[in-house]
């Protein structure tokens, strides 16, 4: 054997000889946990992983979430528990629990010491409100929100949570006798977990930042918009969903809560004891008495978004257009995938992704009609007019298929986040704004080549699936993920991007609702990925020339 291997292999056993940094048994206020200590390479780091640490109580079916009592000895904390309880992807039966409320979290050691003050990252998932779990879907016993790449290559302490969907996350009566958002109140308690036990984990209670893809970029957004979160988040990131997103806040909670009363045999003419019904029926019965559709919708499937938050006049204390007072003192990271609407382009109109199928201007102008329905013919007729004026009397299926995703992206997604950062940087005193567009494209095998980054396909590379998986990936998405990981760990350390631990590619500008700079992310990051005015036509004719037209005020019934 080369001597070399062997000298290697006895300064790796003298390291462990002499004990690896490692936290071993960990004081919090339930009590004393045990993890797991991980060698990341023969010699290099070291990564304490806890996963099932509760931070609540085994919840009370659509009451807010309480304290956990604690526990006697030592827990060990070496399992990921199990999700809280949802419908499966067919919708046929459910999984999870109610005792559903835990945490994980990785922290990255040196060779030797243990380390202290780390920023440190809160991760809540997205799933529409209806699907998720902390850890991820799992491939492989490859969990997608594994933390362990963020951490080790971010020198940063990742934290992933479980909250409440569906129902029993946020079944609202829309008055006192079920507020709702009891998931959101769940993400609150983990984060207020965090702040108070994070420091005996090596982190830095005052440098927490939360961070989150779809409906967990809503929730993000929301938490930094509620009042019951003051002092408690120093930054954020919200990947493809703001709080003024269409889908973001259920404006008329009382009907979907009725539709599952309906549906579990509880009475509905007196909210008070619909609720006290509600709450003695099985939890299972409750997920399962709400079924999204997605075959042969008669509106577009971002209107059948049932259970999202609710403004309850406590949590979220009002509209969230007039909450962002409330996120001065925050830095804020926020943007969108160039074809976030393609996944629920795909399901309202199938023959996007059939390349023999062809879709009319028919269909494009139906599909416009269920977008802007509130608007009535008014708004059909001038968006239509908007997307379309670049067709110039084409029938190129590329282009009218193009112009489906970018409507659904911008209405989904873009133009609100859009009009988000606007309000930040209104509201700001200290806290930064910075605004990107990823536009790596899809790897899915089964889309047309011309589909550019659809909804989540960030994921991966935040996650850096890249490096954990390689053989499942080419070297640019190694460049990407890299780039990703520097740029969101360097935010969350220092609220500045392009400052920390990692190198970038090259220096993300602010935005300013005077410059409106944004980084566009992908394998070429260049002094040109620095642009200005994102689909700036589009988001001034959603922001004032479609506000400006009058409502309808078409009752609409979604079943």
């Amino acid at each position: 054997m080369d001597r070399w291997i062997v000298l290697s292999f006895a300064f790796a056993f003298c390291l462990e000889a002499a004990g690896a940094a490692k936290l071993g048994v960990v004081n919090t206020e339930g009590g004393f946990v045990e993890g797991v200590n991980k060698k990341l390479s023969l010699l290099g780091d070291y990564m304490d992983i806890f996963k099932g640490i509760p931070f609540a109580a085994p919840t009370k079916t659509l009451e807010d979430p309480q304290p956990h009592p604690g526990w006697s000895g030592t827990l060990k904390a070496k399992e990921y528990k199990r999700r809280c309880m949802q419908t499966t992807l067919t919708q046929t039966d459910v999984r999870g629990s109610e005792d559903c409320l835990y945490l994980n979290i990785w922290v990255p050691q040196g060779k030797k010491q243990v380390s202290t003050n780390l920023p440190v990252m809160i991760w809540i998932y997205g799933g529409a409100f209806i699907w998720g779990g902390g850890q991820g879907p799992n491939f492989l016993n490859n969990y997608l929100y594994d933390g362990e790449e963020i951490a080790s290559r971010g020198k940063v302490i990742v934290v992933t949570l479980n909250y409440r969907l569906g129902p029993l996350g946020f079944l609202s009566t829309g008055d006192a006798a079920l507020p709702g958002n009891y998931g959101l109140k769940d993400q609150h308690m983990a984060i207020a977990w965090v702040k108070r036990n994070i420091k005996n984990f090596g982190g830095d209670p005052d440098n927490i930042t939360i961070f989150g893809e779809s409906a967990g970029a809503v929730s993000v957004s929301l938490q930094t918009l509620s009042p019951k979160n003051k002092g408690l988040i120093k930054r954020a990131i919200s990947q493809s969903g703001v709080g003024l997103c269409s889908w973001a806040i259920q404006k008329d909670p009382l009907y979907w809560a009725i539709k599952v009363a309906q549906k579990v045999g509880c009475p509905t003419d007196n909210t008070t004891v619909l609720a006290n019904c509600l709450r003695v029926t099985d939890p299972k019965a409750l997920t399962l008495a709400y079924h999204l559709d997605v075959i042969n919708l008669p509106y577009p499937l971002v209107h059948y978004l049932a259970f999202t938050p609710v403004v309850d006049g406590d949590f979220i204390p009002d509209l969230p257009e007039n909450l962002f007072a409330n996120a001065a003192d925050i830095d804020y990271l926020l943007g969108v995938n160039n074809m976030d609407g393609h996944f629920f382009a795909g399901i309202d109109m199938p023959a996007l992704n059939r390349p023999l199928v062809k879709v009319t201007p028919e269909e494009v102008y139906h599909l416009v009609q269920g977008l802007t329905m509130e608007k009535g013919v008014a708004g059909a007729d001038a968006t239509y007019a908007l997307y379309t004026q670049m067709w110039g009397g084409t029938t190129d299926q590329e282009i009218i298929k193009r112009t489906v995703v970018d409507l659904e992206t911008d209405y989904i997604f873009l133009v609100p986040t859009q009009q988000a950062l606007q309000l930040h940087q209104e509201n700001a005193q200290t806290g930064r704004t910075y605004s990107y567009l990823f536009s790596e494209l899809s790897r899915m095998p089964v889309y047309p080549s011309w589909v550019g980054a659809d909804h989540a396909d960030d994921l991966q590379y935040v996650f850096g699936k890249p490096f954990a998986t390689p053989l499942g990936y080419k070297p640019r998405h190694r460049t990407v993920s890299q780039a990703m990981i520097a740029y969101w760990t360097n935010f969350a350390r220092t609220g500045d991007p392009n400052k920390g631990e990692s190198k970038v590619p090259i220096g993300w500008v602010p935005y300013s609702n005077e410059n409106t700079f944004y980084l566009e992310i992908n394998h070429n990051i260049n002094y040109e990925s620095v642009k200005q005015a994102l689909r700036a036509p589009y988001v001034n004719f959603w922001s004032v020339a479609y506000q400006s037209l009058p409502d309808v005020g078409i009752a609409v019934e979604l079943e």
